[in-house]
């Protein structure tokens, strides 16, 4: 299936443009706050006018709902306490009245061996470790660090953003727990200040309750039970745009179910554009949609084709498959006959939304750009520095064009693309 004036006439449309900046235009979309309901309001009518009159359904998704209301970190002793930036993470315990004062334990990047190593002095201390660039062979979680920090006893947990000039990072930490703790982004400037040895008072003052968000999703079936289903979550961090994670995505979606929606019904299988929430909370928006289909609803979905961060540098796209070697090869056989540059990774990263399929047994990829590119735009994902002018609109219309030939060839494949890997 290659509807091709459609797909011709979105290299010269300013609809791609025209979504992302209104996406831009709601702010960061955290989860739970005004603007993530402004970007769900726009978007089920971008939706509904993309779908060729298919209707917009919620996937309603209630989960345990988490605001800021105070973060404050200081170094303190010798002269009295220096302010210090910082942000605490999605899923912070509060800390006690009057905040939680302890010695910094700085290691580093904070790799296995590092926490290995500080076994002995890591409980009662704050650890401090180093967030790395999230698109690279070989690269370390945030997650996994707060876990390994948790785990033997720190008393909180901080992740120093990697670029200068006062930039935040972000991202969640636990999942609400009674064993999480403390946890805050702070600026490379504040972890420099902090040094090692020093003492520190940090401060987070958080509201829970119960929460409610809205997973959209558009169906067109094709001429048989199957599906391709066609992702990207639209919800983010209130610290910037959230224009590179995940305006990009979102806008290429729009785009393709465009130029898709009317040549479907013709084809082998159908589509389903899903647009996911409380993603930027370890997955919970489409774990909760994965968990809540029907074996047989599961079993009908060809392939997951979730796109995430869909600009990078001058390298070529990345295909993350999940483990899928068979997908591996598939992906590769699509792009080699269409002369297409795509780059595949077979170990399984559970950073984006494809990792809630893959973890249901059903072929997922996450399709991103600059992947093993430090330099690349997305170096400003989490930090205060995702805004809109660090996205190019001629990567990002190329990057959506290699996704409409994935798309293509899934929609009309005339066997499985993929089978589970094995475990």
């Amino acid at each position: 299936m290659r509807p091709t004036a459609a797909i011709a006439d979105l290299w010269r449309s300013t609809e791609l443009a025209d979504d992302l900046h209104a996406l831009a235009d709601c702010g960061g979309r955290f989860a739970g706050t005004p603007s993530e309901a402004r970007a769900c309001a726009l978007l089920r009518e971008r939706l509904r006018a993309a779908a060729a009159g298919a209707p917009v359904h919620e996937h309603r998704v209630a989960y345990p709902g988490w605001w800021r209301e105070r973060t404050a970190l200081a170094r303190i002793g010798g002269a009295g306490a220096r302010p210090l930036r910082a942000h605490s993470l999605v899923w912070s315990p509060p800390t006690p009245p009057g905040g939680l004062e302890a010695e910094v334990l700085d290691l580093g990047r904070g790799t296995p061996e590092a926490f290995e190593a500080a076994a002995a002095r890591i409980p009662g201390r704050v650890v401090l470790v180093r967030h790395e660039y999230p698109f690279a062979a070989g690269t370390i979680h945030r997650r996994r660090k707060y876990q390994w920090a948790r785990e033997r006893g720190a008393a909180g947990f901080l992740i120093a953003a990697p670029l200068p000039g006062g930039v935040l990072v972000t991202g969640s930490s636990g999942r609400g727990g009674p064993d999480d703790i403390p946890a805050a982004g702070v600026c490379l400037e504040s972890a420099a200040a902090l040094g090692a040895g020093a003492r520190t008072r940090l401060e987070i003052a958080v509201r829970r309750g119960p929460a409610e968000a809205r997973n959209l999703v558009v169906e067109i079936p094709g001429r048989t039970a199957e599906w391709v289903v066609l992702s990207a979550h639209y919800d983010g961090h209130d610290l910037a745009e959230s224009a590179l994670d995940n305006a990009t995505g979102v806008a290429a979606v729009l785009a393709l179910l465009r130029a898709f929606a009317p040549a479907v019904p013709a084809g082998r299988r159908g589509l389903r554009a899903v647009l996911f929430t409380v993603e930027e909370w370890g997955l919970y928006g489409s774990e909760r949609y994965v968990a809540e289909l029907a074996p047989a609803d599961r079993a009908a979905i060809a392939l997951n084709l979730n796109l995430d961060t869909l600009v990078g540098g001058a390298g070529p796209l990345a295909a993350l498959v999940s483990g899928f070697a068979g997908l591996e090869a598939w992906v590769g056989r699509v792009a080699g006959a269409a002369g297409l540059d795509v780059r595949t990774v077979l170990p399984s990263m559970p950073n984006s939304d494809h990792a809630s399929f893959a973890a249901a047994g059903i072929p997922a990829l996450r399709l991103l750009g600059g992947f093993d590119d430090p330099l690349a735009p997305p170096r400003h994902v989490l930090t205060t520095a995702d805004t809109r002018d660090k996205v190019c609109l001629t990567t990002l219309k190329a990057a959506t064009l290699v996704a409409a030939e994935l798309l293509a060839q899934a929609l009309d494949w005339p066997a499985p693309i993929a089978r589970a890997p094995a475990r």
